[in-house]
């Protein structure tokens, strides 16, 4: 007895001295009240959450007994302000498990993640408090309300009846049970993912094996190799590692060999299996938007996107089908010609083909390749020439922080200073893949903007604090990190989104930023890629590593002339991928067939090259299995018709005009979503846009 006392005294003295020191539950003292992640530790993150849940649930508390009648103030914009601390540590955890993730945190998500999803749910599904809601939204109409206000007051509605507020008895529980299933689901798909990329190697152990790659893959698959203690050159399903591979290895059979092991991801026969959780996820969505009153989970995602129906994103698709697939055919023939002429008559250009002699025939055509590029992209320079161009086109000044915590030695923090000089957000830079961080590209914030009153009167604009992640080319110990053209496409891509973030003026947090539909989402992004092949740009920054000397005038005109090459190609392989995502999600009776041939006939009218068994996009398709993009995919071009639009204005008025670039920011990147994104878009350009501007920019006729 007296021993289990001690015992009990002893945890609640240890679980009183970590609170303590836990970090979360402290006002930061860091430059700009950023994360202090040089003082975070795995131990900190459950107790502040437990915490933030137990500091919202008071504040619900106290919306729901408030005595007076419900009121916008009183009880939306306290619903909105509730959560702080829980949001605060939810972000970081969430953001370090794709982008600095371990096994101790993977272990931790299986318990927190389903403990945030019972919250969520516990919000949502809260009667009284949804009571309040609805009768603030019968009334809106005679509130006077602001437009920021009115789509503050819809969105916090439409969430509570879109998370099953108006659900009962037992449709409520079971809502219940499936969004904490999927919580978990959605877990278990991106770990699998990411312990896939991790276990995969190739190791060559003959210099043969190395013939026609660039001198800087044979250094990074050297460096790779000796970091895990082998001898040779290793080749991983990182990019970096995997895209000269396939793009430049002789050895056809090993390039079959790893655009196998790429392509047929999470669907062999080990733990990191997600055929099975591609059903069990698509199911679940769909029982979830049926048990809300939608046909499937199109129909229920939808609703808040600009294409609005199922419908109206098939129309895009097949219309881009239409206008693309016959430029596309003829692209593919032309490279089936050159490895032919290689090969002999009989060849089939196979997918493990298609980099390897679509690179060699753009080299035949334009005189331009990836490699010849690289020493003109060395990633200091790029990030100068990005910087730049914001300055020039918005004023901005970007001034490295040393004193910012960061959480990986590698990721650099700078403060952000408005064209006045005022402080206007901090970015963090993360470039190179590593272990604990999954594939791809995003940006994200650890803290959103949003205004807030000080004693109630004085309105303080808290500012954003934004993120880029990317997996960039490493430096080796030889040469500085050498990007290609498409990491600086990429770069400039994230960036967009990030400026969409750091310009945030908004009174919401909720309504801040990139928090917009998700096909309006990309073209703040998409619009930034088109600078690429613009002279005037490449000049500010695209200098060899060596010489110092400029990019050549004469390169840069390839570049621009290289532009299109195989544009219909490309348009096609995203095409495929929206149908792939759509014949998921349209989806209206639950699904327990062969996920791969269910997959090849989904997207049999926008594929090109053939489709070799075996192979499976859906077991790795994150973006609309564990990401945002379920019913979604179509947005990069949905968007990428508005980007096409609406750099047509620059073309038109001058690359860097002010003017453009001034309602840019005014009408689109700082509205947030504060109002309706056709609404603004028309605001920033004078009419809706057309399929027209694309059509003309990639030379489709």
């Amino acid at each position: 007895m007296i021993r289990k006392t001690l015992i009990i005294l002893t945890i609640f003295c240890s679980m009183n001295m970590l609170n303590a020191q836990n970090p979360f539950l402290e006002n930061y003292q860091t430059p700009h009240g950023t994360v202090p992640f040089n003082r975070i530790k795995t131990a900190h993150y459950k107790p502040a959450i437990l915490e933030g849940i137990s500091q919202q649930n008071k504040q619900i508390e106290a919306i729901i007994n408030n005595p007076n009648r419900p009121t916008f103030e009183n009880t939306i914009e306290a619903y909105e302000r509730s959560g702080e601390l829980l949001d605060r540590v939810s972000i970081v955890f969430d953001n370090l498990l794709s982008a600095e993730t371990n096994d101790d945190l993977q272990k931790l998500a299986q318990e927190i993640m389903p403990m945030l999803s019972e919250h969520s749910n516990n919000l949502t599904l809260n009667e009284k408090l949804f009571a309040r809601v609805k009768a603030v939204y019968v009334q809106k109409e005679g509130l006077n309300l602001n437009t920021e206000q009115k789509k503050l007051l819809e969105d916090i509605y439409d969430g509570f009846v879109s998370h099953g507020a108006n659900l009962e008895g037992e449709a409520k529980e079971a809502y219940r049970k499936l969004s904490q299933t999927l919580s978990k689901l959605t877990l278990d798909y991106e770990e699998n993912n990411l312990k896939e990329v991790n276990t995969y190697q190739l190791l060559l152990t003959s210099k043969a094996d190395l013939k026609g790659l660039p001198e800087t893959a044979i250094e990074a698959a050297q460096e790779t190799a000796k970091s895990k203690g082998a001898e040779g050159w290793m080749f991983t399903l990182d990019a970096p590692s995997y895209i000269p591979f396939i793009t430049y290895a002789d050895n056809r059979a090993l390039r079959e060999k790893l655009y196998l092991a790429y392509s047929s991801k999470c669907s062999h026969n080990n733990g990191c299996n997600n055929l099975d959780l591609v059903k069990q996820i698509v199911n679940t969505k769909m029982e979830i938007a049926q048990l809300l009153g939608y046909k499937d989970y199109a129909s229920y995602a939808l609703r808040n996107r600009m294409a609005q129906t199922s419908e109206a994103v098939y129309k895009l698709l097949n219309q881009l089908i239409e206008a693309y697939k016959p430029t596309a055919q003829r692209e593919y023939e032309e490279v089936q010609a050159l490895a032919r002429q290689e090969q002999g008559a009989n060849f089939r250009l196979m997918p493990w083909d298609w980099s390897y002699y679509s690179n060699k025939l753009k080299d035949q055509k334009y005189n331009i390749n990836t490699e010849l590029l690289r020493p003109y992209f060395e990633l200091s320079q790029v990030k100068k020439g990005v910087f730049g161009l914001a300055e020039k086109l918005y004023g901005i000044t970007f001034k490295k922080n040393s004193d910012i915590p960061v959480y990986h030695p590698e990721v650099d923090a700078y403060e952000v200073f408005d064209k006045d000089g005022t402080f206007l957000a901090v970015l963090y830079t993360d470039f190179h893949p590593r272990a604990g961080k999954r594939s791809g590209a995003w940006m994200t914030c650890y803290k959103e903007q949003w205004v807030e009153k000080e004693n109630g009167t004085k309105d303080i604009n808290s500012r954003p604090h934004v993120s880029i992640v990317m997996n960039f080319t490493k430096p080796t110990e030889n040469k500085p990190a050498l990007l290609t053209f498409d990491e600086v496409e990429t770069f400039l891509h994230e960036f967009g989104h990030s400026l969409h973030g750091m310009f945030a003026n908004s009174t919401y947090r909720s309504l801040s930023g990139t928090n917009v539909y998700r096909d309006f989402v990309e073209l703040p992004s998409q619009i930034m890629e088109n600078f690429a092949i613009e002279k005037e740009f490449l000049n500010t920054f695209a200098k060899h590593y060596q010489t110092g000397e400029n990019l050549p005038d004469e390169w840069i005109e390839r570049i621009v002339n290289a532009a299109n090459f195989n544009v219909a190609y490309a348009c096609l392989r995203q095409v495929s991928l929206g149908l792939l995502d759509m014949a998921w999600y349209t989806r209206t009776s639950s699904f327990d067939g062969d996920v791969q041939a269910y997959e090849k006939a989904a997207w049999k009218s926008a594929q090109i090259l053939p489709v070799v068994d075996g192979t499976s996009m859906s077991t790795q398709f994150s973006h609309i299995f564990a990401g945002g993009y379920a019913a979604g995919y179509y947005s990069y071009k949905w968007a990428e018709v508005l980007d096409a639009d609406a750099f047509a204005l620059f073309k038109e008025k001058g690359l860097f005009n002010a003017e453009v670039a001034g309602a840019f920011r005014r009408e689109i990147l700082s509205k947030g979503g504060t109002e309706h994104p056709m609404v603004l878009y028309k605001r920033f350009r004078g009419e809706e846009p057309s399929i027209r501007a694309l059509l003309k920019r990639n030379g489709i006729n």
